[in-house]
């Protein structure tokens, strides 16, 4: 529970205690006093969910950001049983609204969209329907890094055929879609430090145009511990060309964290980790100009902005 909802929950025990008091002070009869104060715990609870489901729908919504590299967050309606949503040919998470039997699906956008008109299938038990959307523009800054490493901005034909092979085997973990949900949607930040790179900068190495960046970068020390943001499986290790130290987790329903650049690797593949449990530390593995942490979170297969999930994100 948040603090925000403690402190409501905590206000309506001081309203709900200055209500019941007076009464229950009054009355001398012990079956009618275990009465009050049934109907007074119904009462508290009934208040403190529907504060938690207000707390919710806002969670929700404040994931809504529906630009390239961002998160649609839309509407399935009322349903017995969670829909089956795909966008792309690739499956979508569902996850309940605050009210009972509403159902909503979070949609990864790919950064590379231009089309502001997207659509994504819906099944259900009573058939199938097309729920369109729209995506907004967003423009993203310009980053210029210089490398002393010319292999690192071109590659040698050896290092090209480990990319090629790195790069398949990243893109299967990244298309993992498993039926249990995130233990968390609001995600933990993964280290302690200040943000740097942003997500989407339009990237020049060493004044050539590269892939734009995919995830959000941490500023930290050479071993600085790196944590779950949420639960999940670890689908993947390894120590590749560009990301160096690699871990990924698979929190469930396509959502994916990658976190790289680590100077250890506290994890193995196949191993169930908590949420903001040690996975690994802070380096400057792979192509890197110093200490951080590269953090990418994939949904349905798109690299989305981690911001949105921190509540760092900027339109």
């Amino acid at each position: 529970m948040t603090n925000q909802s403690s402190q409501s929950n905590q206000v309506l025990c001081a309203q709900q205690e200055a209500t019941f008091a007076g009464p229950l002070k009054r009355c001398r009869h012990p079956s009618l006093q275990m009465w009050i104060v049934l109907l007074c715990c119904g009462l508290l609870l009934c208040m403190m969910g529907r504060v938690q489901a207000t707390e919710s729908k806002a969670m929700l919504q404040s994931l809504h950001q529906p630009v390239p590299g961002g998160v649609a967050v839309i509407s399935l309606g009322s349903h017995r049983t969670p829909p089956k949503v795909t966008y792309a040919g690739k499956p979508v998470m569902v996850v309940q609204d605050a009210a009972p039997n509403q159902w909503i699906a979070l949609v990864g956008i790919p950064l590379s969209n231009t089309q502001p008109s997207q659509s994504i299938q819906v099944q259900t038990a009573a058939g199938s329907r097309e729920i369109t959307f729209e995506v907004k523009p967003k423009r993203y800054r310009e980053q210029r890094i210089t490398l002393k490493n010319a292999r690192q901005v071109n590659p040698l034909p050896d290092d090209l055929e480990r990319i090629k092979r790195e790069l398949e085997i990243q893109n299967e973990a990244y298309r993992s879609f498993r039926a249990e949900s995130p233990s968390n949607l609001i995600l933990d930040r993964p280290v302690q430090g200040k943000l740097s790179s942003p997500f989407g900068l339009k990237r020049y190495f060493n004044g050539e145009a590269r892939n734009p960046h995919s995830g959000l970068d941490f500023a930290a020390p050479t071993g600085t511990p790196v944590h779950a943001p949420a639960a999940g499986t670890i689908t993947l290790v390894g120590d590749y060309f560009f990301n160096g130290k690699t871990v990924f987790i698979d929190h469930g329903q396509g959502m994916v964290s990658m976190l790289c650049h680590l100077s250890a690797i506290d994890v193995k593949q196949g191993d169930r980790v908590a949420r903001g449990q040690l996975v690994g530390k802070v380096g400057a593995t792979g192509r890197a100009t110093g200490a951080h942490l590269h953090w990418n979170v994939s949904l349905n297969d798109a690299r989305v902005d981690p911001a949105i999930f921190i509540g760092a994100f900027v339109p």
